[in-house]
């Protein structure tokens, strides 16, 4: 059986023009989770670039990468260096004829062990994104490390419950999303409490399946967005653990009990209590 207990990194940073500093930096604050004994890391989403989202420029694609390339081998190494798993945030992928964001997880070897393209594509007001983004083509997937399962989501997939339902059916133990989420000026004036709504969300995804949910956002202002950091782990009953900054990086080291995982799922029975012939509506309508 899997050591019930670990520690999980979160790193929340800001993020410049300059792909080989923004690197740099990441593997500098990795290297900080794993020398206070994170087995398990976690970027931001886009992590290695500006959020270029918050305009539609087609040069901009030229950011995108095939894997594998720069930033997946970068991930690679960091996560083989510094003896890690390493769910690499997301990067801008160039597929086959399309493009995704994309959510790689290496084991400490520096072995690919899941990858995730975004499923759920939002396309707001300085969120762009499905001007530059396919949705994900192969579901939702896990990686089994070593008796401990995990899932990534990114960003927007924390608003539907069904994405965290069935990471949880298939087994996840962890799930983690990379998030860029922030304030515009009016988002600020208008929905003042939406930070406490993304808290929230994920809170309700931890509680109802019975799992961790692991949060981990960027800060900073970028254009027109200042993002609120606040990146935080919540347990399988809904509770924050801990929680970052709102508005300073910082490389948050949190130690999870898995045995939570099956006393919250075996005592309340949200899952095991489910009707899966009564949803049908929600694949027809």
């Amino acid at each position: 059986m899997a050591n019930q207990k670990l520690k999980i990194g979160l790193v929340q940073s800001e993020v410049g023009g300059d792909l080989d500093k923004n690197l740099d930096k990441t593997a500098k604050m990795v290297a900080q989770a794993a020398k206070k004994g994170a087995s398990i890391v976690c970027l931001q989403e886009l992590f290695a670039t500006k959020y270029f989202c918050q305009s539609e420029k087609k040069e901009l694609f030229g950011l995108a990468e095939v894997i594998p390339g720069k930033v997946s081998n970068f991930l690679a190494e960091t996560a083989k260096q510094n003896k890690v798993t390493l769910v690499g945030g997301s990067l801008f992928e160039k597929g086959e004829g399309k493009y995704y964001n994309t959510s790689l997880i290496f084991d400490e070897s520096g072995k690919l062990r899941a990858k995730y393209r975004k499923i759920h594509i939002p396309h707001d007001p300085k969120y762009y994104e499905q001007f530059y983004f396919s949705s994900g083509d192969a579901g939702y997937v896990q990686a089994d490390l070593h008796g401990t399962k995990i899932a990534p989501l990114i960003c927007y997939d924390q608003w539907f419950p069904e994405a965290a339902r069935i990471n949880a059916l298939k087994g996840a133990q962890i799930i983690f999303y990379p998030t860029a989420i922030g304030w515009t000026a009016d988002m600020k004036k208008l929905e003042p409490f939406s930070a406490q709504r993304w808290k929230n969300a994920m809170c309700g995804h931890a509680s109802m399946n019975g799992i961790y949910a692991v949060a981990v956002n960027r800060v900073g202002k970028e254009d027109d967005i200042d993002f609120w950091g606040g990146s935080f782990v919540a347990d399988p009953f809904g509770q924050v653990v801990k929680r970052a900054s709102s508005s300073k990086e910082e490389v948050l080291v949190v130690e999870i009990d898995l045995s939570k995982v099956s006393s919250s799922q075996e005592g309340w029975g949200f899952l095991k209590n489910r009707m899966p012939m009564s949803y049908r509506d929600l694949t027809e309508i």
